[in-house]
């Protein structure tokens, strides 16, 4: 099972079908998954913010391949 897979599962379908009671539900599903890509997309910011002008390799790589996620990605730009 993926780290998708259980966040799927944990938040619930989000796809709306139509029908206005299953869709309520869905729709606060889909309120809890984006709050946990917001949630995820900012600790990986962080990383990228923080660590920039780090001269150790490990972190450095972090940095780098957290901003190349986001900007390339994600679009996401400074």
């Amino acid at each position: 099972m993926t780290n998708t897979d259980i966040a799927n599962k944990l938040t619930g379908k989000i796809t709306p079908v139509g029908e206005t009671d299953t869709d309520n539900e869905r729709f606060e599903n889909l309120k809890q998954m984006c709050k946990l890509v917001s949630d995820l997309v900012t600790q990986i910011s962080e990383i990228s913010y923080k660590y920039k002008d780090s001269r150790e390799f490990s972190i450095k790589r972090a940095s780098d391949f957290s901003s190349d996620f986001l900007s390339n990605k994600l679009g996401i730009t400074d």
